[in-house]
């Protein structure tokens, strides 16, 4: 069922500038969160990157506020997706550096990914509103 999940993946975008912070923070976090910060690097390299003056209207992006569907369990959330220092779960601000931050980066309203948690099971998220902040 999971053999072919890099074909099911769907496109992502990323912004130029959120791209290079992203390579640099999965580098730094490479031995304290391995599994986490392998699937960052790897969804920013699969990425589209756009320059800056290009449209991410509907694209979670940093500091976008998301929300999203977890698919097996049925609970919607709407959180703010953030770098690690200012992640704070109850005011609803999460990491890009967690499982769930990485998947949602660069996904588009409308679109599903499913992904392997670091406990190995798996989830599948749809995000289903994004609004950009400045």
């Amino acid at each position: 069922m999971h053999s072919d999940l890099q074909t099911q993946l769907p496109a992502i975008v990323i912004s130029a500038h959120d791209a290079d912070r992203l390579r640099h923070l999965a580098e730094v976090a490479a031995d304290r969160y391995p599994e986490t910060a392998e699937f960052l690097a790897r969804e920013v390299e699969r990425a589209e990157i756009r320059s800056g003056d290009e449209s991410m209207q509907n694209i979670v992006a940093m500091q976008s506020e998301v929300t999203f569907r977890d698919d097996i369990g049925g609970q919607s959330r709407t959180v703010t997706l953030v770098y690690p220092e200012d992640a704070d779960v109850g005011a609803g601000k999460i990491s890009v550096l967690t499982p769930i931050g990485a998947a949602l980066i660069g996904m588009p309203a409308g679109k599903s990914i499913e992904f392997q948690t670091p406990a190995g099971g798996w989830r599948q998220l749809t995000v289903t509103k994004v609004v950009q902040r400045a």
